[in-house]
């Protein structure tokens, strides 16, 4: 089964593969930080909110009613901001804190019984740690650092006044200094939690970067690649055979390869390595045949398919034949001349290999070693092509003594039928 139908069910709709969720990112803390501090600001505030309703007598009418309406109904408001719309929560919250300064700043003016205070705290202390943790969330750092002392302390100058109780410096300090405590841990907590989602998208967007210069540099040097074996292969040899065709049939032979350099052209234009299109290995060994008899100098070719309706990718077909084909252009112009004894043999389902081919001569032979590394038949053309698709090519060969090219597909381990018989054969 090919890679593509993997993905999908057996009544033909696409299978919904589960996406990694990214475990800390500055959006996520966001939301986060907006719906938990609202619920936990209106939570207090329903704990505050009797304590308001028993003091409104003491607050002048109908000031305090408006300022206790502004406070809590903004809590509720921006709970339900927070869980269902999930816009404008900053601004909210930020707008909120505003409000609750002010009404610290201006209770001695709201207060109309400053006895009342005396024994009880006035009910806007109780929501100073939710308005320090609204602003730490709304305000940029610097802003909520000053809220987060400025606060506070209006509320022990107000909670030192008459109008407040007038409890003294000590203990409206010790108030004061209370609620800087707890909202600054607050503000520590969201600014950590901020600063290392920060650092994390920072280093997933470097990532992303580097992988998509990674995936360009690797697309571009499988195109050089295969840019490189097709005018090797299909274009030089080309070239070659149209310089040295004299007869009508050499001259028809060239327009035939010609014509299908042109199409390898093609077809490297129009495919790629996702094409996971199956072809079978007889149609494979028919190519080759009809490759091996149509050089000058034929080639004795062998073919058996051990496995019936065996297939193999398009890619890895066309990277087999053409790495095969080059094998014996090479046998060709290097081994020797027509006294030169050459054969292809062609084994399919052989042992854990889809193919093997192996393109062989008893011909002059070369030390591999001493290969120009501007050569580029033996290197780019057979070993790297098959290599891209997962194959292995294997080129014995003493001066002397004859080449042979053996070609798996795939790798796996050495050891097939045919690299045996070769190796019984040496």
């Amino acid at each position: 089964m090919s890679a593509p139908s993997l993905e999908r069910s057996t009544a033909g709709a696409p299978l919904e593969t589960s996406k990694p969720r990214n475990p800390l990112s500055r959006a996520r803390i966001e939301r986060i930080a907006d719906r938990t501090v609202s619920a936990f600001g209106l939570v207090f505030g329903l704990q505050s909110f009797p304590t308001a309703l028993g003091q409104l007598g003491a607050l002048r009418s109908p000031w305090g009613l408006v300022v206790l309406v502004l406070v809590f109904g903004g809590l509720a408001f921006t709970v339900l901001l927070a869980i269902f719309a999930q816009r404008f929560v900053k601004i909210t919250m930020g707008v909120l804190s505003l409000v609750y300064l002010a009404a610290i700043v201006t209770w001695p003016l709201l207060a109309d019984d400053p006895q009342a205070f005396a024994s009880d705290k006035p009910w806007v202390w109780f929501l100073c740690s939710v308005f320090t943790a609204f602003a730490a969330v709304a305000y940029p750092l610097w802003l909520a650092i000053v809220y987060t002392f400025i606060t506070p302390i209006a509320y022990g100058v107000v909670r030192a006044l008459p109008a407040g109780g007038g409890v003294g410096a000590e203990l409206a300090g010790l108030d004061a200094v209370y609620a800087i405590i707890l909202g600054g841990v607050i503000l520590a907590i969201i600014a950590m939690m901020r600063q290392a989602a920060t650092a994390v998208d920072v280093a997933q967007s470097q990532a992303l970067a580097k992988y998509g210069n990674a995936v360009r540099q690797h697309a571009t040097e499988v195109e050089r690649v295969q840019v490189d074996a097709i005018v090797h292969d299909s274009v030089l040899t080309t070239l070659l055979s149209a310089a040295s065709a004299r007869t009508p049939e050499q001259k028809d032979l060239a327009a035939r390869m010609a014509a299908d350099a042109i199409g390898h052209l093609h077809a490297a234009e129009a495919s790629g390595p996702e094409d996971q299109t199956q072809v079978g290995v007889e149609q494979l060994s028919d190519r080759l045949v009809t490759a091996a008899r149509a050089f000058s100098s034929p080639f004795e070719v062998d073919v058996r398919d051990d496995a019936e309706l065996h297939s193999l990718p398009v890619n890895v077909a066309e990277a087999v034949y053409s790495a095969a084909v080059q094998a014996m252009v090479n046998s060709m112009q290097h081994a020797g001349g027509e006294d030169v004894h050459r054969s292809v043999v062609v084994r399919g389902g052989d042992h854990g290999a889809a193919v093997s081919v192996v393109v062989s001569d008893d011909g002059r032979g070369f030390d591999a070693d001493e290969v120009p590394a501007e050569r580029l038949g033996l290197r780019v053309s057979i070993r790297e092509r098959l290599a891209k698709v997962g194959g292995r090519a294997t080129v014995v060969s003493a001066p002397g003594e004859g080449t042979s090219v053996t070609i798996v597909w795939p790798a796996g381990e050495r050891g097939s039928v045919v690299e045996r018989e070769q190796e019984a054969a040496g």
